[in-house]
């Protein structure tokens, strides 16, 4: 959320494609304390969304074109917590049953009571803040989950999880080193909250993701006008980390004018917005991680020497799951216990399903772990796990995976279907096994949803997993 008034109570979107409406219903709202932007339509409001924020939207239900109910549907496709009200000309119990059964916060009729209307919105402010509270709540009990349950059995991840805890509390930069899936961003998020900056915020951010045209207004920020589109000025990643940590994932993809700049900041504590002639203190710590060699990087001239060295006054490197054995055990039972738990029915591993993963490389990491469990828990249809349940994957020249097959390949396609084990048409030859146990199990769903009639509780039923399972899927699976 970007920086406001102190005297501002919050921002509150105005969508509404009637003039006249728009500009009463902000002039309401303006004198009860609210930051107030208006949109004639849906388009311009998700735009100012993405760019801006909000703490409430109210949007008039009936618009030409994308109205209301779809700005809503819209909004809480990418942000599920967001509270929308609703308004239309007149008293309809059917339009309020509609917005409310649609998600919305509240409904209110036009012309607008200025009472109700600011009562309404109060009380979607006081929700917003509320759940943003208790997301916040919920990402720190995560972190002290993952803390206090963070498997260390191994030398080397012990003399991890105490380096971490000696350097927590300090200032000083953090450099993660570690290959993909070793699990960079949980150390990241200990060292936040073992720091005495937990209560601050902990922003991450991709660096590979920052295009050269907008890393400079997304690290540092923008002033309204400094450019087309920038319509409001904005505060950058730094800012918005003040107090807290800004953890930089994938550092080792940065580009050069990212590094330069990211260098200055690190040297001066100092940001300089888009458009602005001052420079703005910033009291952020910063942890960076990679699953590069920096040290070769530097040797091919696409690293900068002058910022590693910055970065790496205090460097965490996580050994690949291959070497700490000792950890994979307590690993799988810990995931197993949380997958199966979500899905509502306890699982346990055979002796050889251990013995499996014991023997199994992991050239995926941790990350691989706990997919690999994860898949056999949606898919076994046995209360014990035997190593026919995983699919593994296996690390071959130039770093290819490819999957080890587990399934018996005598079944023809039919018999499959009915005992619901999955076999690999012709076509399917080239893809994944990852491929092609999504492709199984987006079949299955789409069955278990058809027969339940699009009850999504009657289908996890069906399926045998948990109704929170089953959400999971589709949205990984994108249905």
């Amino acid at each position: 959320m970007q920086d406001r008034n102190e005297q501002s109570k919050g921002r509150v979107l105005i969508v509404d494609d009637e003039f006249h409406a728009a500009r009463a219903a902000a002039s309401v709202l303006s004198q009860a304390g609210y930051e107030c932007e208006t949109y004639p339509t849906v388009e311009s409001a998700l735009l100012a969304l993405d760019f801006e924020g909000a703490d409430v939207i109210v949007a008039n239900m009936r618009m030409p074109g994308v109205d209301g109910m779809d700005l809503l549907k819209k909004v809480h496709d990418k942000e599920p917590d967001m509270t929308v009200v609703l308004t239309a000309p007149g008293q309809s119990a059917e339009l309020a049953k509609k917005a409310l059964k649609g998600g919305a916060f509240d409904y209110v009729t036009k012309p607008f009571d200025t009472e109700e209307l600011s009562a309404v919105v109060n009380r979607a402010v006081e929700m917003s803040t509320l759940q943003r509270e208790n997301r916040k709540l919920r990402e720190q009990l995560d972190v002290a989950s993952i803390a206090a349950g963070f498997v260390a059995e191994g030398p080397s991840s012990r003399q991890l999880v105490a380096m971490i805890r000696r350097v927590a509390p300090a200032r000083t930069t953090v450099l993660i080193e570690g290959e993909t899936g070793t699990g960079k961003e949980v150390v990241a998020r200990m060292l936040h909250y073992w720091s005495n900056r937990a209560e601050g915020p902990f922003l991450a951010i991709n660096c590979k993701s920052l295009a050269d045209g907008v890393v400079e207004s997304e690290l540092f920020g923008h002033e309204k006008g400094s450019f087309t589109g920038a319509i409001k000025e904005r505060a950058g990643c730094f800012e918005r980390a003040s107090g807290g940590t800004l953890f930089l994932d994938e550092i080792g993809e940065a580009g050069p004018d990212f590094q330069a700049k990211l260098l200055r900041v690190l040297e001066d504590g100092e940001v300089l917005r888009v458009g602005a002639s001052k420079t703005r203190k910033v009291n952020v710590r910063i942890v960076a991680a990679t699953n590069r060699k920096l040290r070769s990087e530097i040797a091919a001239g696409r690293f900068r020497a002058d910022l590693y060295f910055r970065l790496s006054v205090i460097p965490l490197r996580i050994a690949p799951l291959r070497d700490r054995r000792e950890d994979i055990l307590p690993l799988a039972h810990h995931f197993l216990t949380f997958h199966s738990t979500d899905a509502g029915r306890p699982l346990m591993l055979s002796p050889e399903a251990e013995e499996a993963l014991l023997n199994h490389p992991w050239p995926g990491n941790v990350r691989e772990l706990e997919n690999v469990i994860e898949r056999a828990v949606v898919m076994s249809g046995q209360e014990t796990l035997t190593p026919d349940a995983f699919a593994f994957e296996e690390r071959v020249e130039e770093d290819e995976l490819h999957f080890a097959p587990t399934a018996p390949e005598a079944a023809t396609a039919p018999q499959a279907a009915a005992a619901g084990t999955i076999v690999a048409s012709p076509e399917d030859e080239a893809d994944t096994l990852q491929a092609t146990l999504d492709r199984a199990a987006t079949v299955r769903i789409k069955a278990a949803l058809d027969s339940a009639g699009g009850n999504r509780n009657d289908a996890a039923t069906m399926l045998g997993v948990d109704r929170t399972t089953l959400y999971r899927l589709m949205k990984r699976l994108g249905l």
